[in-house]
């Protein structure tokens, strides 16, 4: 099945994991842009948002836990987020961090937080129409997937 067929079939958890590859990006352009600000808030909201961008790559990417050394502790964490409903909590959380950064200065990582929350409300729209956890093919599919949990 081709994303653009994967994308058709109005599976919000397919959405969910492609914004959240989107946010995997942003967190880490916005993070290390926003690094070098002379604002220490802004400095530790950027590495959390470094972090963020690292973790969502093996939350979104299953098949990067076979291939990278991982540890145990870690490779539980990102197991607990193999159904839509925590993922789309993991994300809330993520977004809300981000969003916290009004309170010091507006930056670009209010970019992340809003893809962060869009990836969050696609996988609790799915898990609200009880849609099936679904991977993407073009990532390692459902059949990797499995196989990890």
């Amino acid at each position: 099945m081709t994303i653009l067929e994967e994308l058709r079939t109005r599976n919000f958890s397919l959405y969910g994991q492609w914004v959240g590859l989107l946010s995997v990006i942003i967190c880490l352009a916005v993070g290390i842009a926003t690094i070098f600000s002379f604002n220490l808030g802004l400095i530790i909201f950027s590495a959390v948002c470094i972090a963020t961008g690292l973790t969502l790559i093996f939350v979104e990417v299953p098949f990067l836990l076979r291939i990278c050394p991982v540890s145990e502790r870690f490779d539980n964490f990102v197991r607990k987020f193999n159904n839509n409903l925590p993922r789309a909590g993991f994300y809330l959380i993520l977004a809300l961090v981000q969003w916290f950064t009004l309170f010091i200065r507006g930056s670009s990582l209010i970019v992340a937080a809003v893809f962060l929350t869009i990836a969050s409300s696609c996988y609790a729209i799915a898990a609200l129409k009880k849609q099936e956890f679904t991977s993407s093919n073009a990532l390692g599919g459902q059949g990797l997937a499995q196989q990890i949990i």
